[in-house]
């Protein structure tokens, strides 16, 4: 892609501020992210290739943050979460690299519905489900495995999939689980960074300006959480997701 103007560099960095504070108050920094990129003129692979570039510095200072906190998932030590991610995420972000643009750019907007329902109704389906089964360590690692090559494949509302799964397979609570959580978003980031550098998948003028947005868009977000009831948060990141997701379905099928 040409050089950007300090119109569309300006343009990128709000949108990764808009994400970064997203993610930091309640997920769904992608819905901010990758359609920015999209009316940047970037394809729809190069554009979430991108996004996921620009958006792991905050998964990573959240990991850092939380690092005390970090230990096993329903018995699965965090060496052998970590392994079973990274080489899922892996395989995920090879994955979107051997999509075809035309394949994926029908595929998003179902991805993204995926993503919108899970922000909606994951932590409620997760509670009524867990109260009802019990699943063993087999199911955990499958799980893991699924949640992480989507993670390296797309990666939209991972973080609360993460929530839900955990919740229902590990019997967590959300706050028990945020460290690993933000273990597993920062993984499957430095995944997908490690392949799509490798294959040239991510469009660097657009990456540095939303990633350097994204990182104060961070800052932000955190301490706006400290402000704003939790309900706000969601139904701002509802609204969001949803007109993204239509916008989305309007330019595959339209």
């Amino acid at each position: 892609m040409a050089d950007l103007s300090a119109a569309q560099i300006a343009f990128a960095a709000a949108a990764g501020m808009l994400g970064g504070a997203m993610n930091a108050l309640a997920g769904g920094g992608t819905f901010a992210t990758l359609p920015a990129l999209i009316a940047l003129g970037l394809p729809a692979n190069i554009a979430n290739a991108t996004s996921n570039v620009a958006l792991l510095p905050g998964s990573t200072a959240s990991v850092w943050t939380f690092r005390d906190e970090i230990g096993p998932v329903g018995g699965l030590s965090p060496r052998r979460l970590i392994a079973i991610t990274l080489a899922s995420a892996i395989a995920g972000s090879v994955l979107l690299v051997l999509t075809p643009t035309r394949v994926f750019d029908v595929l998003i907007p179902w991805l993204l519905l995926f993503a919108t329902l899970v922000l909606a109704f994951g932590r409620r389906a997760a509670a009524w489900l867990h109260a009802r089964v019990t699943i063993g360590m087999r199911t955990l690692i499958a799980a893991q495995t699924a949640l992480s090559v989507y993670g390296g494949y797309f990666g939209g509302g991972l973080g609360l999939m993460t929530t839900a799964v955990y919740g229902l397979l590990a019997g967590i609570d959300p706050r028990g689980m945020f460290a690993q959580r933000t273990l597993i978003l920062a993984i499957s980031g430095v995944a997908a960074l490690i392949v799509f550098v490798a294959t040239g998948l991510v469009d660097w003028a657009s990456a540095v300006p939303m990633l350097l947005g994204a990182i104060v868009g961070g800052w932000v977000g955190a301490r706006l959480g400290l402000l704003l009831s939790a309900n706000l948060v969601r139904v701002w990141t509802l609204i969001v997701s949803v007109a993204t997701t239509i916008v989305f379905f309007w330019r595959a099928y339209g």
